[in-house]
């Protein structure tokens, strides 16, 4: 193990969105982070009011996201090492709020994962601030149209990142105005998964929501949707063309989509005891045969070179998978483990190459995981691009 160097903050939204594959994403930070050899603290301090999946809305009570936020740190080690600030009540939840503002002072760097924090003047007392965007295109557009309030969000960071590996290429049409972004992917802790490669699973999966809302955007007379319902219903019926069975864990927008995904031949499973705990989460994975999965309509018309962070734990956990190209092909290579597609020619394609030689990409997506996503090199370059290293 390194050893321990400077103070390293996460600001998240584990709480506030407690479900499994939200934190998945924040466990491979944190974890990822540690393993690097710095001393790393998780800190939810947005403001904004928890979602409670027991209720299914948002509430002024905070309880049930202190109790998860503790929970998940406590699974990854980490047990000391978390704040919940409540601002509404304008009380803090695990660290003391004296402990927590001598880190704000002390901290070499805070990482601001999904832009999960405005920030504020506590957060800019010395730290080098970095915004990790996982979800390209919707900001740089919001910058192309002068939207004064995401120049205010970056301009208040020091370092940006994107997963938009693509952002800037010949063949992307997103806008680069006023910033300079650099590229990241999203890191996974190898540690966290083993391969679990199984020819006798039956069941290509995928964890989704059927529809987002709230964030299209359009521009220069293009509407980029910010859900994968779009490509979905572009291949709802890719049962019908090959043998290979598929579950989604899904919960469709109403009894009228769940009829027409079943009768595609889809299999739906209920994705709310799936999504509550990240122990179940990554059961369901390693139950699947590998992952079949769309990308939103904003990554993949743009080629914005996005990838998914539930995908990269279908490969650590040595389960192929085969995705929507987003131009991610660029950076990362495809074909063994890990194959693209664009068309349904090209879905049934690469769904019967995984399965005349499954063991072989199973062993492949492994390795893909480990050596082009793993935490250390991944989340190394990040913080060398940051002057962190």
């Amino acid at each position: 193990m390194p050893r321990r160097r400077e103070p390293l903050l996460v600001l998240g939204i584990l709480g506030q969105y407690p479900m499994a594959g939200v934190s998945w994403q924040a466990i491979h930070y944190l974890r990822g982070f540690d393993q690097l050899g710095w001393d790393v603290w998780y800190v939810e301090d947005s403001g904004a009011p928890p979602y409670d999946p027991r209720l299914g809305t948002t509430t002024e009570d905070c309880a049930h996201a202190v109790r998860y936020v503790a929970d998940v740190m406590r699974r990854i080690g980490l047990a000391d090492r978390w704040a919940y600030v409540d601002l509404m009540h304008g009380e803090t939840h695990g660290l003391s709020r004296a402990r927590l503002d001598a880190l704000y002072g002390d901290a070499a760097a805070i990482v601001n994962l999904c832009g999960a924090t405005a920030p504020r003047a506590e957060h800019r007392r010395g730290a080098k601030l970095l915004y990790i965007e996982t979800d390209p295109v919707y900001e740089q557009l919001r910058i192309a149209a002068g939207e004064e309030s995401s120049l205010a969000f970056l301009t208040s960071h020091d370092v940006l990142f994107t997963y938009g590996e693509n952002l800037g290429a010949p063949d992307c049409p997103v806008p680069l105005e006023r910033f300079a972004w650099r590229t990241t992917r999203p890191p996974v802790v190898l540690d966290c998964w083993a391969a679990r490669t199984d020819p006798g699973a039956v069941f290509f999966t995928s964890i989704a929501s059927w529809e987002n809302k709230g964030k299209d955007i359009t521009f220069r007379g293009e509407t980029y949707q910010w859900s994968k319902h779009v490509n979905f219903l572009r291949f709802l019926d890719l049962p019908r063309h090959t043998p290979q069975r598929f579950c989604l864990a899904m919960d469709p927008a109403d009894a009228a989509v769940e009829a027409r995904v079943r009768g595609a031949g889809w299999e739906l499973t209920d994705p709310r005891p799936i999504s509550a705990d990240v122990d179940a989460y990554r059961d369901f994975i390693y139950g699947s045969r590998g992952e079949f999965t769309v990308a939103k309509d904003i990554y993949v018309r743009p080629r914005s070179g996005w990838f998914s962070d539930r995908s990269v734990c279908y490969l650590a956990a040595g389960k192929p998978v085969v995705t929507q190209d987003t131009g991610f092909g660029k950076f990362v290579p495809t074909g063994q483990g890990l194959l693209a597609y664009s068309t349904m020619e090209e879905a049934v394609d690469a769904l019967a190459r995984v399965n005349r030689d499954y063991a072989a990409h199973g062993a492949a997506a492994r390795r893909v995981a480990a050596e082009h996503f793993g935490a250390e090199p991944v989340l190394r370059r990040l913080l060398a691009d940051a002057g962190l290293g």
